[in-house]
């Protein structure tokens, strides 16, 4: 699926931030760290303030898996199992998840976040477990603030350091292809130099 991210945000703004992160937790394959970090150099650039984004990314994000979760507790494992393949949900794949889950469903609802195949599957396991709605909720809401914040952060420096690199580039963009020619020639003109020279020692 080619989606532009880039368009998405920039036309539909803290709305299409909420939507990509909400319908990818359904099982739509929005790339969702990579419209963070974009939405993160979009704020550099005045688009976007920080609490809104968070808000809407975080908020996108926990309203996608309380779907999933409420899809898991009250169709339950067989319609995952049986529909899931359409969404990237295979039945091996649902039992591994399953088995890390019942160990260590706090951390796996936290950190998953950051994994983006297990970070889908995690809701539906919790709703077929049946764990806690309130609980499910607060660690879904922590992490997803975390991680969200997480990316637009990384975005907002990939920003910064592209205004300042471009900038350098666009300065001395000519020394640097003359640089890269003469680099070029210098060895090209080796390569020669070493095949005469082998040629001429046989």
């Amino acid at each position: 699926m080619h989606i532009n991210i880039h368009a998405l945000l920039h036309h539909y703004g803290y709305a299409g931030v909420f939507a990509v992160l909400m319908l990818e937790m359904v099982g739509i394959p929005f790339p969702a760290e990579t419209t963070l970090t974009l939405a993160g150099i979009a704020w550099t650039q005045g688009v976007f303030s920080l609490f809104p984004l968070l808000l809407a990314a975080a908020g996108g994000h926990t309203v996608g898996a309380g779907i999933a979760y409420l899809i898991g507790r009250f169709l339950g494992r067989p319609v995952v199992a049986r529909y899931g393949r359409y969404i990237g949900i295979h039945a091996e794949r649902l039992a591994r998840a399953e088995a890390t889950f019942a160990k260590y469903q706090a951390s796996v609802l936290l950190f998953s976040k950051f994994i983006a195949g297990i970070r889908v599957l995690v809701p539906y396991i919790a709703g077929i477990n049946r764990m806690r709605p309130l609980l499910f909720t607060v660690y879904t809401v922590v992490g997803a603030a975390v991680w969200a914040a997480v990316f637009i952060v990384l975005g907002k420096y990939i920003g910064r350091a592209w205004l300042h690199y471009h900038a350098l580039l666009s300065q001395y963009v000519w020394q640097l292809v003359a640089g890269v020619v003469v680099l070029a020639a210098i060895y090209i003109s080796w390569k020669v130099w070493r095949r005469r020279h082998r040629q001429a020692s046989r």
